[in-house]
């Protein structure tokens, strides 16, 4: 089976996996493990626990995506409540040189109306604002 997820690895690869989604024919999937003595049912699972490689079954084609893992060091606010994040953004900020902040203050202040209505909006989803 190894060897079999290597070759589709390498195929996904060649095609520009893992920047992009990429599709491989259903029937020949299936027909090739299959000639393998394989199941691609098993082969799937395998791929989604070993290499973190999503497959979804969409008719004739299979769709191969890369499984995005987060880690808590990507994400600083990660696990946090409200008023957690909360605090946690103003540390970060206070530890932030004063050109940084003026930077991002002016970039902010450039920014089109419509962009500034976004980020207020995604602020309070995040329960932000």
């Amino acid at each position: 089976m190894n060897e079999f997820i290597e070759q589709i690895i390498k195929n996904l690869n060649s095609n520009g996996f893992p920047a992009k989604r990429v599709s491989l024919p259903t029937e020949k999937m299936y027909e090739i493990a299959d000639n393998k003595g394989l199941s691609f049912n098993k082969v799937m699972d395998s791929l989604k626990e070993l290499h973190q490689i999503e497959s979804v079954v969409d008719g004739e084609k299979i769709i191969f995506s890369k499984i995005e893992t987060t880690s808590s060091s990507d994400n600083p606010f990660a696990g946090m409540d409200q008023a957690d994040m909360m605090k946690k953004a103003q540390e970060m900020m206070a530890q932030m040189d004063p050109a940084e902040l003026e930077r991002m203050k002016s970039m902010f202040m450039n920014m089109s109306e419509e962009e500034k209505e976004d980020i207020m909006k995604k602020g309070k989803d995040l329960g932000l604002l």
